[in-house]
């Protein structure tokens, strides 16, 4: 699979979400997945240390400890897990946040440190100072945040100076949710060099396929067949670009994640998966690249 930079690290263009790990999935079933990713050519694994209510970690730990060298391991601190872990961005949370991160995912180093969300009540210097001695000190590779806006990212790194800057920005990005081209964060990463991870690359599913205007709701899926997410406008917007990829022989998944990595500061897809052949599809569907021309064509369905 062809790989991009965040930073110093060299990732899959199509990363694994682990968000389902130790909620939907359990530890067998998370081996699974992870096995059949590292098998597809995916190396970059993406958790938090909120997910599976800490759950994820711990699967992610036990079932790598033998094959730890062969995946970039990228967790986040930073929401509350409990009272006694109240998340933030204080240098004696992070702290704390990293050492339990690090135990529970059985490694000495975590490639890529990212910060979930902007704490508005804690100088991001600090923040970042606190994110620098644990580069400095070993345990972290890069640090990255999520959920920043541009003019975030901007003061992050005037407050840096000489020490580690955030590499990568995590923030939503889909054919659906286009934010990042309209609010300038897709500008500021290009101009600073920072990797920029999509997340919800399938909008919840809108883009997988599965949901069909005048077809009967799908059973079992997360979206409700009452919800404002399937109006007929959205549904539209979906045949018409399912129209589109068939034409060319291919899936609305697989358009997906070929818009997205038609963008030069897209590093890595993160795509969630329960199933071994959703792992299949998503390292399959970026081998479509998309000309200039397909993507005007793309922009206008999604204007019109």
């Amino acid at each position: 699979m062809e790989k991009r930079r965040i930073g110093s690290l060299e990732v899959s263009l199509v990363g694994l979400g682990c968000n389902n790990f130790g909620g939907r999935l359990d530890l067998a079933a998370t081996e699974n997945v992870l096995y059949s990713a590292i098998d597809a050519g995916i190396n970059f694994f993406d958790t938090a240390d909120i997910y599976g209510g800490t759950k994820s970690e711990e699967y992610m730990g036990l079932a790598l400890r033998s094959r730890r060298d062969e995946v970039i391991l990228a967790t986040k601190f930073g929401i509350k897990i409990d009272d006694e872990r109240p998340g933030g961005g204080k240098p004696e949370y992070i702290l704390r946040a990293v050492e339990d991160s690090l135990r529970r995912l059985q490694t000495d180093r975590i490639d890529l440190y990212q910060i979930h969300r902007p704490d508005e009540d804690t100088p991001v210097a600090d923040t970042i100072e606190a994110l620098n001695k644990l580069v400095v000190a070993g345990k972290v590779r890069e640090i990255g945040c999520s959920n920043f806006s541009a003019k975030q990212l901007e003061e992050a790194e005037t407050v840096a100076g000489s020490g580690a800057m955030f590499v990568s920005v995590q923030n939503e990005y889909s054919l659906l949710k286009r934010d990042p081209e309209m609010d300038g964060v897709l500008v500021e990463c290009a101009r600073q060099g920072i990797g920029f991870l999509p997340y919800f690359p399938l909008a919840s599913g809108l883009l997988s396929g599965k949901y069909r205007k005048n077809q009967p709701h799908p059973e079992g899926t997360r979206i409700k067949p009452d919800s404002k997410a399937l109006d007929d406008n959205v549904l539209d917007t979906v045949e018409a670009l399912i129209r589109f990829a068939q034409v060319r022989g291919h899936t609305i998944l697989e358009l997906a994640f070929a818009y997205l990595t038609a963008q030069p500061q897209v590093s890595s897809v993160i795509a969630g998966a329960t199933k071994t052949e959703q792992i299949a599809h998503n390292a399959a569907a970026v081998d479509w690249k998309l000309n200039d021309a397909e993507l005007d064509s793309v922009r206008a369905i999604l204007q019109s």
